[in-house]
């Protein structure tokens, strides 16, 4: 999909739409993709979700209406999609930072949200290091948790990090780490896409079942709470997550659907991806180095 004009044709979707109840589901269903990848894409394209776009978007103009016209608060905050007054202002409050009913002083401040219009803008000067690399299937073993679509790329979520800190503290992947020799201890994140209809996806914290994984009993490990991934070989486009915590692999997303997707002629595939963290002792970990991350890609 080339989703820097899909995205146009999202936005456009919502504004035609404002005032009917939708969500980031249906305007996914509008340009013909996942909701989960549409809900990721828009979100690492836009800096926000389309939830919140279209929250803002609907305050924004209810401010305006309730500024240029003598309606009713209450008819107001119904057309724009709140079931309630007391809803209504507390997310106008929020948004404003004034009630609604102050916002008709002519002293009032209120915050003005346009239309996004998306635009692809190509910056000379800057690299982006990537390597392509056809992957041959894989498996590992995991421990995997469903989470909901709307977490991704919320800064305000951590439930992915709390599973990760979870496993640490509670030491749960010991099992797993014990079948690998040292210095191949590497962990890998996997993500994997949800089916059409669907507002979950499962992430999951594991180890490769490779050469370097001695024998195990799958049945106690399923007793410890591991379960088998499976992924199918695939291309994948490969990426250095360079900084101190998981704030450069928001920027790696991004620069994947801003300058890599545009250019390259490649668009997303419907397949795991993950990120990989190198064991401290594993010769491919380097200073500098969060981890790499590893996204399904095919030819446009």
């Amino acid at each position: 999909m080339e989703w820097i004009s899909a995205m146009q044709r999202a936005i456009d979707y919502m504004e035609e739409h404002l005032l009917e109840e939708i969500n980031y589901e249906d305007v996914a269903k509008s340009v013909y993709s996942s909701s989960y990848e549409f809900h990721r894409a828009f979100s690492f394209l836009t800096g926000m979700t389309a939830n919140a776009y279209i929250r803002n978007r609907r305050l924004s103009l209810a401010a305006r209406e309730i500024v240029e016209t003598g309606g009713r608060i209450t008819d107001i905050a119904f057309k724009y999609g709140y079931e309630t007054p007391e809803s209504f202002t507390k997310a106008f409050t929020r948004f404003h930072g004034v009630a609604p009913k102050l916002a008709r002083e002519e002293s009032t401040r209120l915050t003005l949200f346009n239309p996004l219009v998306i635009k692809l803008t190509v910056e000379g000067g800057k690299s982006m290091d990537y390597r392509i690399v056809q992957a041959e299937a894989k498996q590992f073993l995991a421990l995997v948790r469903n989470f909901r679509n709307e977490i991704i790329n919320d800064d305000d979520n951590h439930e992915v990090a709390d599973f990760w800190g979870e496993a640490e503290e509670k030491k749960l992947l010991s099992p797993a780490l014990l079948l690998r020799k040292d210095g191949m201890k590497d962990l890998y994140g996997l993500c994997t896409p949800t089916k059409a209809g669907t507002q979950t996806f499962d992430y999951g914290i594991g180890i490769p079942i490779d050469k370097d994984t001695q024998g195990f009993d799958l049945e106690k490990m399923k007793q410890e709470g591991f379960l088998l991934w499976n992924v199918e070989p695939a291309t994948y486009v490969v990426f250095d997550c360079m900084g101190k915590d998981a704030d450069c692999i928001s920027k790696t997303w991004e620069k994947f659907y801003k300058e890599f997707l545009p250019q390259m002629g490649y668009e997303a595939a419907d397949q795991t991806d993950y990120e990989l963290y190198f064991d401290a002792a594993n010769p491919k970990n380097r200073p500098g180095l969060f981890c790499e991350l590893w996204i399904p890609i095919r030819k446009k």
